[in-house]
């Protein structure tokens, strides 16, 4: 039961039944029951899904926006905007709480699929981005708070008031891939087609389908790349100073000269090695990107170093122990190719 002692295995373990249990989940608790689970999970889980077991806050937000703004200025009572809103924030926060941004690397559909595309890459011998540029980092952190305010709100909200059309009710379920994605693997592929009906409509269902094959193409080289411009990651951000799940630090004057942490953070997040070196005092790193996989904690050296918490008590700490294993599992990991197997296979049949 080695892989019992390895982080990332028990944290697919994890993801993989929560893949099922949120696309197919319905099939096993009733749709009935399904939908009043909660319609505002804080990860990527798609109402277009027949079979799903929730659905993100996303979805109600646009959908508020969408309905309730417009006759809410018109009648002068804005209660019928703020109690939908609030309803929904609530919600999303009683579950977020518990698990803070951990439900990005260990809950997301979404963010699980680019993880097995990022393995099938890899695999297949493709070429892997480790890391991207301080540069390239600093242009995409932005998108994600762009989509949280332009298609999760600002369009929604415009169109409520008449500025536009009714097809940009709902802008990010129309391109999200998490929509085509999950509605694929329950056999579906009526979400993937361009819609002609409306020119907005097939502008919105173009940019959906060419974002869905982006993302798939991106991930199997990129780890994680729509996760980097994912709205819910901002909304995340918003409010991770609340969550019970911690990622914390205890800086030493090693930090800022290994940086084996910030090379295995799947989200580029270069702060884990600058940020807080040489402070006894463990402090919250939970920065606005992490989705608190846990990887950081797994490759650091250095013991407690770095640390995840769960009501302020370590539940995985940093070891030189578990880093030596750790390690040598990734390289033994990292030399098994698809590819390579089947070039091999074929050279020995070809002996004599």
């Amino acid at each position: 039961m080695m892989w019992l002692k390895n982080l990332t295995v028990v944290r697919r373990f994890v993801q993989l039944f929560m893949f099922v249990f949120l696309v197919y989940g319905s099939v096993v608790v009733g749709f009935y029951a399904a939908d009043k689970i909660s319609g505002a999970l804080p990860s990527l889980s798609c109402a277009y899904d027949s079979m799903n077991a929730d659905y993100c806050a996303l979805i109600p937000l646009q959908h508020q926006m969408h309905h309730r703004l417009g006759p809410a200025v018109e009648s002068g009572d804005m209660m019928k905007l703020f109690m939908p809103l609030v309803t929904t924030l609530v919600t999303f926060l009683m579950m977020f709480v518990l698990l803070n941004k951990a439900f990005c690397g260990w809950i997301c559909p979404l963010g699980f699929f680019q993880e097995v595309m990022q393995l099938i890459g890899q695999k297949l011998g493709l070429r892997k981005v480790d890391s991207l540029s301080h540069g390239a980092v600093d242009k995409i952190r932005p998108v994600k708070w762009l989509m949280l305010g332009g298609l999760v709100f600002g369009l929604p909200a415009l169109t409520s008031l008449g500025f536009l059309s009714d097809e940009w009710g709902d802008p990010f379920c129309q391109i999200c891939p998490s929509r085509i994605m999950t509605t694929l693997f329950t056999g579906s592929d009526e979400q993937l087609f361009v819609d002609t009906s409306t020119p907005s409509y097939m502008v919105l269902s173009i940019l959906g389908d060419f974002l869905f094959g982006l993302t798939i193409a991106m991930a199997m080289t990129l780890r994680q790349p729509f996760c980097r411009i994912c709205p819910l990651l901002a909304m995340h951000a918003l409010f991770r100073k609340i969550g019970l799940a911690r990622l914390v630090k205890k800086g030493t004057s090693r930090c800022d000269k290994c940086g084996i942490c910030a090379e295995a953070c799947p989200m580029d997040i270069r702060e884990l090695q600058t940020d807080h070196n040489a402070v006894e005092k463990a402090r919250d790193i939970t920065l606005p990107d992490c989705t608190l996989c846990g990887r950081c904690v797994e490759f650091c050296p250095d013991k407690d170093v770095l640390q995840i918490r769960y009501l302020n008590v370590p539940v995985f700490s940093a070891s030189p122990q578990y880093f030596k294993r750790r390690k040598n599992a990734q390289i033994q990991w990292d030399k098994v190719k698809l590819v390579g197997f089947s070039h091999s296979k074929k050279a020995t049949k070809a002996k004599p």
